[in-house]
């Protein structure tokens, strides 16, 4: 009995580590969105983004959004451009085109019922090089360059606690007069097998430039 609890734990061990190697691995080896870290804000992030081309969509439900999205990085696409869901994202055969992180999700303003989810595309794809999609419910957008404040947070993102982050930092620009000229998002930088404390999660806002 005791060689097998000896076994039965050092096996689970053994699977924690790997669990936490991945979500490492995973982390470190994806693509993120560059950006530049400018100030704070009461505690919270301060940040200037370039000019970004994203694909995205509304549903009602994230898994269908999800799905829309990753049909587009999988060669639904003129071009039939196929890329693997692997952090990073690599196309097998032809351009290579890779899944940056985050992914961004936020309610959509034509309808209070849907959420639009957005990929961004690498930073080589402009509007002009990135493939258009062949679902109508899919669109690729140019996003201009933008500051915004960010909180940032570790372990799962519930609709709940990304609600209580989004009144506290929106609070926060209240009282300091820093003018909101866009929705709250919530970002996602892991794949579903990352361990939770090694999740990062952020809710963003856009503001108004304060320099």
């Amino acid at each position: 009995m005791r060689t097998l609890t000896k076994a039965v734990i050092v096996g689970g061990a053994t699977l924690f580590a790997g669990w936490i190697g991945w979500g490492i691995y995973s982390t470190r080896k994806a693509e993120s969105v560059p950006y530049e870290r400018v100030g704070t804000l009461n505690g919270f992030e301060l940040r200037h983004y370039p000019q970004m081309v994203l694909v995205e969509t509304s549903a009602s439900i994230q898994r269908t959004a999800f799905r829309r999205l990753f049909r587009y990085i999988s060669g639904a696409n003129q071009g039939e451009e196929s890329i693997s869901m692997t952090a990073p994202v690599e196309t097998q055969g032809g351009t290579s085109v890779q899944m940056t992180t985050p992914v961004r999700s936020e309610s959509a303003r034509s309808d209070a019922d849907e959420l639009r989810m957005a990929f961004y595309l690498p930073s080589e794809y402009d509007s002009e090089a990135a493939p258009e999609p062949t679902d109508p419910n899919v669109e690729l957008v140019t996003e201009p360059s933008k500051t915004v404040v960010v909180d940032r947070f570790s372990w799962y993102a519930p609709e709940w606690r990304v609600t209580r982050r989004e009144r506290n930092l929106l609070s926060t620009l209240e009282r300091k007069d820093v003018e909101q000229v866009g929705s709250p998002s919530l970002l996602r930088y892991n794949d579903p097998w990352t361990p939770p404390f090694l999740r990062r999660n952020e809710v963003a806002v856009p503001v108004a430039d304060t320099a």
